[in-house]
Protein backbone atom coordinates (compact mmCIF):
# COMPACT_ATOMS: atom_id res chain seq x y z
CA UNK A 1 0.00 0.00 0.00
CA UNK A 2 1.58 3.50 -0.86
CA UNK A 3 0.29 6.56 0.68
CA UNK A 4 2.03 9.58 -0.22
CA UNK A 5 4.74 8.04 -1.62
CA UNK A 6 5.94 5.94 1.48
CA UNK A 7 4.85 2.25 1.82
CA UNK A 8 3.23 1.11 4.99
CA UNK A 9 6.26 -1.38 5.50
CA UNK A 10 9.24 1.14 5.28
CA UNK A 11 7.61 2.69 8.49
CA UNK A 12 7.97 -1.23 10.00
CA UNK A 13 11.15 -1.66 8.59
CA UNK A 14 12.73 2.40 10.25
CA UNK A 15 11.12 0.75 13.89
CA UNK A 16 8.47 3.47 13.71
CA UNK A 17 5.93 0.24 14.14
CA UNK A 18 5.26 -2.98 15.22
CA UNK A 19 3.83 -4.25 11.81
CA UNK A 20 1.62 -2.93 8.93
CA UNK A 21 -1.43 -3.25 11.12
CA UNK A 22 0.22 -0.93 13.70
CA UNK A 23 0.14 1.92 11.05
CA UNK A 24 -3.31 1.26 9.55
CA UNK A 25 -4.62 1.81 12.97
CA UNK A 26 -2.91 4.79 13.48
CA UNK A 27 -4.02 5.89 10.41
CA UNK A 28 -7.33 5.72 11.03
CA UNK A 29 -7.39 7.08 14.50
CA UNK A 30 -5.72 10.42 12.66
CA UNK A 31 -9.20 9.94 9.98
CA UNK A 32 -11.33 9.21 12.41
CA UNK A 33 -9.91 12.34 14.89
CA UNK A 34 -10.35 15.14 11.29
CA UNK A 35 -13.57 13.67 10.80
CA UNK A 36 -15.33 12.94 14.68
CA UNK A 37 -18.49 11.88 11.78
CA UNK A 38 -17.46 9.13 10.45
CA UNK A 39 -17.92 7.33 13.86
CA UNK A 40 -21.47 8.39 14.18
CA UNK A 41 -22.10 6.68 10.24
CA UNK A 42 -20.09 3.24 11.50
CA UNK A 43 -22.42 3.17 14.50
CA UNK A 44 -25.25 3.93 12.62
CA UNK A 45 -24.78 1.16 9.67
CA UNK A 46 -23.67 -1.27 12.47
CA UNK A 47 -26.92 -0.67 14.70
CA UNK A 48 -28.46 -0.84 11.10
CA UNK A 49 -27.49 -4.41 10.59
CA UNK A 50 -27.64 -5.42 13.91
CA UNK A 51 -23.70 -5.95 14.68
CA UNK A 52 -24.12 -4.16 17.98
CA UNK A 53 -26.19 -2.85 20.24
CA UNK A 54 -27.94 0.52 21.43
CA UNK A 55 -24.71 0.98 23.85
CA UNK A 56 -22.41 -0.11 21.65
CA UNK A 57 -23.41 2.61 18.82
CA UNK A 58 -23.10 5.03 21.30
CA UNK A 59 -20.49 4.45 22.32
CA UNK A 60 -18.77 4.09 18.69
CA UNK A 61 -19.81 7.30 18.04
CA UNK A 62 -18.59 8.65 20.83
CA UNK A 63 -21.98 9.94 22.30
CA UNK A 64 -24.25 9.29 25.13
CA UNK A 65 -27.25 6.88 24.88
CA UNK A 66 -29.73 9.83 24.73
CA UNK A 67 -27.91 11.24 21.92
CA UNK A 68 -27.53 7.94 20.11
CA UNK A 69 -31.36 7.52 20.05
CA UNK A 70 -32.09 10.88 18.92
CA UNK A 71 -29.76 10.55 16.24
CA UNK A 72 -31.57 7.31 15.03
CA UNK A 73 -34.55 8.76 15.16
CA UNK A 74 -33.49 11.59 13.13
CA UNK A 75 -32.16 9.37 10.36
CA UNK A 76 -35.61 6.82 10.37
CA UNK A 77 -33.77 3.70 12.65
CA UNK A 78 -36.17 2.52 14.80
CA UNK A 79 -34.94 1.27 18.09
CA UNK A 80 -34.59 -2.19 19.09
CA UNK A 81 -35.49 -3.20 22.68
CA UNK A 82 -32.56 -5.76 24.15
CA UNK A 83 -32.38 -8.75 22.57
CA UNK A 84 -30.78 -10.70 25.08
CA UNK A 85 -31.04 -11.11 29.32
CA UNK A 86 -27.28 -10.55 29.64
CA UNK A 87 -28.18 -6.96 28.15
CA UNK A 88 -30.90 -6.34 30.72
CA UNK A 89 -29.03 -7.68 33.34
CA UNK A 90 -25.69 -5.03 31.91
CA UNK A 91 -28.32 -2.20 31.58
CA UNK A 92 -29.64 -2.69 35.00
CA UNK A 93 -26.55 -2.80 36.80
CA UNK A 94 -25.52 0.24 34.53
CA UNK A 95 -28.73 1.91 36.32
CA UNK A 96 -27.68 0.40 39.78
CA UNK A 97 -23.84 2.09 39.57
CA UNK A 98 -25.17 5.36 38.77
CA UNK A 99 -27.33 5.53 41.82
CA UNK A 100 -24.88 4.79 44.35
Amino acid sequence: MITTGIETQELVDLGFYEDERHVIEEGIRHILRKHPEYKIEIAIERYKDETVSLENAADIAGVSMEEMKETLRSRGVALKGPEHKEEINDDAERARRALR
